[in-house]
């Protein structure tokens, strides 16, 4: 079967980020991005607030287990569901990942939090194709997606080059957004709230130091990063969530 116009679309978008990856000139990850405003310990945990405030990647991402496995939600597709999994999933090594990254921060440790991060981000994409694109688009990106990933973070643990890493992240989310304009096939996440739940965690992450101030030291913006970022699980969980449990 031909591709679509749609998948002629996403394959190509996928294409020009792959060439970008490997075009673009080497960037190293900045050292001052490790020193982050709040460093206090509690409890006898170095950078307490950013390593608990993990949590909530754990906490929303097992309800999102939890409703994923219980057919509590409502997905349109099969590839929908299978990146669903993929999704959520990656919200939980996500957490575990980013708190082994605060208990000290440098390079080694930011590679282990970034790869839950792209299986997470692998889900996302395999959502977009799922819901804007065709099942067996969302079937080829998710998987494509997360070896991309994968492979990008080995590569910034092995140059220390964050080149294809940013490639994927911030080139990814220029796909969605352009995505948008497709018409939606059956139900699926509120791309406006997970859009603007990253958008806004990119912001608190980038003004870590002010927000520390201006909350007078209680919490500092990549504590709120967390929690905000956390929240894109709702933007999947709440539209497809079921009014009433399935009958068995």
């Amino acid at each position: 079967m031909p591709l679509t116009r749609p998948e002629k679309f996403l394959w190509c978008a996928a294409a020009a980020l792959a060439a970008l990856a490997v075009a673009l000139p080497s960037m190293p990850q900045d050292p001052g991005y490790h020193q982050f405003a709040d460093a206090r310990t509690l409890l006898g945990i170095p950078h307490a607030m950013d390593v608990l405030s993990n949590v909530f990647f754990l906490v929303l991402g097992c309800i999102g287990l939890v409703f994923h496995f219980s057919g509590r939600l409502a997905y349109p597709n099969a590839a929908m569901r299978t990146s669903g999994l993929v999704f959520f999933l990656g919200f939980v090594l996500t957490a575990f990942g980013s708190a082994f990254y605060h208990l000290d921060p440098n390079d080694r440790g930011l590679a282990w939090d970034r790869l839950g991060m792209v299986v997470a981000f692998a889900g996302v994409l395999g959502l977009l194709a799922a819901h804007r694109v065709s099942v067996r688009a969302a079937n080829l990106l998710w998987p494509t997606a997360l070896i991309a990933g994968v492979l990008s973070v080995a590569w910034f643990a092995a140059t220390g080059s964050i080149t294809p890493y940013a490639v994927l992240q911030f080139g990814g989310m220029v796909m969605i957004a352009g995505a948008l304009w497709l018409p939606a096939h059956g139900k699926g996440p509120n791309w406006a709230a997970l859009i603007g739940a990253y958008a806004l965690a990119k912001v608190l992450e980038a003004e870590d130091v002010q927000v520390f101030h201006l909350t007078h030291g209680a919490l500092s913006g990549h504590t709120l990063k967390h929690l905000f970022a956390a929240l894109a699980v709702l933007a999947v969980l709440v539209p497809l969530a079921r009014r009433h449990r399935p009958q068995t």
